[in-house]
């Protein structure tokens, strides 16, 4: 998991950005661009987030991208199931790349290490 991406695996702190705006405003009535929300700490932050509900569009999203019943899967329209697929997808591409990224990291660190003790 990338540092862009929630510890929710349906939504994407980042690419998600513009329907969290929109779910806070519905469902809070704050406006996140403004000055005032500044004072907002993270950890309120995430609780707001967390309590998002499934009417808000944040969570119709959350809803299709985390639906399991394949009865309901299959009775998806073309936009539920292209945001379905997608999801799907982006989710198997990055566990594709997991040990890759490891890999790398490590690779990185032993570099870093030899490189301290002399090694390097």
């Amino acid at each position: 998991m990338n540092s862009r991406e929630s510890s929710d695996p349906y939504y994407d702190l980042f690419g998600d950005w513009d329907l969290i705006i929109s779910s806070f405003l519905s469902q809070y009535g704050l406006r996140i661009r403004t000055k005032e929300f500044e004072s907002v700490s993270w950890d309120e932050f995430k609780s707001l987030l967390a309590g998002l509900a499934p009417e808000t569009a944040l969570g119709r999203m959350v809803a299709i991208r985390s639906e399991t019943d394949k009865d309901v899967i299959k009775h998806f329209t073309r936009e539920q199931k292209r945001i379905y697929d997608d999801w799907r997808n982006r989710a198997a591409e990055r566990t594709r790349q997991e040990p890759y990224i490891y890999e790398q990291q490590m690779d990185y660190l032993e570099s870093m290490m030899a490189a301290m003790c002399g090694g390097g």
